[in-house]
């Protein structure tokens, strides 16, 4: 049965009342308060408010969706019209269809404390922490499924080792169970590239410097050969700079450099018991990910005990196939959402 237009249709603290979509779908964008005494593994204060959104028909099963650290609560198109992060992947008609499920997204948290000496940490766990109060505080004791993408496949990780009773299934896109070396390698230099410019001076050029170096890691080489001449032009600037200094200042419209910092250490903190997920797990993989490589995914998949898949997309787009690939990751979904037992 649907809910009328003037009654409350979950616990939530209304942002603003709640739009319709379409007449069954109901689109809640909300912020809650978190616990006094909701404090982070390292010791650090969580903010005060979790923002989060809800969208779907009144009834359905939900799907939690979780993507990559600029991402946001907004999966589909926001309330104010901004495009949603995975509009290919979710809406009406997608392989996250709103008129099926009811889609489930916060913002993540970072420590409620300023940058100093020490890079406040939030880890996963801590992610997937504020997940289950979401979760309690909406009266759901379980969801259908947690689809997570890169940094939001790491908590779908968290979450069902840490709360086995709480999904029937996950899907991780792009994520592994701990970090590689290789790829806290570059995010290290991200990092004190950051740092850098918060003590000079110069926050958003640190910032937007760090993204750009990040671009040559989520992307691959064939995509770099395919799409970049290596002929500067007549002022001297090489094609691939336009680019790269595109993709830096746009992400400083989104992100700040505390911001940044906390999550970026995150993905370098994240360690999870593989062997402690015992709900079903399916893993996609991108052939030309240097971030998390195909081999880190296929030693993920051998070390869950319950029932387990892999499959390896092949893409250009590296650690970005997780945005790109509609093609061969939106089939996976579809086919796992509707194989699960209802």
């Amino acid at each position: 049965m649907l809910a009328k237009k003037n009654s409350p249709v979950c616990a939530f603290d209304f942002i603003e009342q709640p739009r319709y979509i379409l007449p069954e779908i109901v689109d809640i964008d909300s912020v809650i308060a978190l616990p006094p005494d909701f404090r982070l593994a390292a010791g650090d204060r969580a903010p005060a408010e979790l923002r989060c959104r809800l969208v779907g028909p009144e009834g359905a099963p939900v799907i939690v969706v979780l993507g990559g650290i600029s991402a946001d609560r907004h999966t589909i198109d926001a309330l104010d019209g901004a495009p949603g992060w995975w509009r290919k992947f979710a809406g009406a008609g997608r392989a996250i269809d709103i008129r099926k499920y009811r889609i489930l997204s916060f913002d993540y948290i970072t420590p409620d404390a300023p940058v100093a000496e020490r890079i406040p940490a939030v880890s996963t766990l801590d992610q997937a922490r504020v997940l289950a109060f979401l979760l309690d505080h909406l009266g759901l004791a379980r969801v259908r499924c947690f689809i997570g993408s890169s940094y939001g496949g790491m908590i779908g990780l968290a979450f069902a080792a840490a709360y086995p009773g709480r999904l029937d299934h996950l899907i991780a896109i792009s994520a592994g169970d701990y970090p590689h070396p290789m790829a806290t390698a570059w995010r290290t230099v991200q990092r004190q590239i950051v740092r850098l410019g918060l003590k000079s001076g110069q926050a958003r050029a640190g910032l937007a410097l760090a993204r750009q170096l990040a671009m040559t890691t989520y992307r691959s080489h064939e995509e770099f050969a395919a799409r970049f001449s290596s002929i500067p032009a007549c002022d001297g600037a090489f094609p691939v700079e336009g680019y790269l200094k595109a993709q830096g200042n746009k992400f400083t419209d989104r992100m700040s450099p505390e911001r940044f910092l906390a999550l970026s250490l995150s993905i370098d903190l994240h360690h999870v018991d593989a062997t402690a997920i015992t709900a079903p797990v399916t893993l996609i993989a991108s052939t030309s990910d240097q971030i998390v490589p195909p081999g880190q995914m296929q030693r993920l998949a051998k070390k869950i005990p319950g029932p387990c898949s892999l499959a390896a997309i092949p893409s250009v787009f590296g650690h970005d196939a997780f945005l790109k690939e509609t093609g061969g990751i939106s089939p996976i979904i579809i086919k796992t959402l509707e194989e699960l037992p209802v």
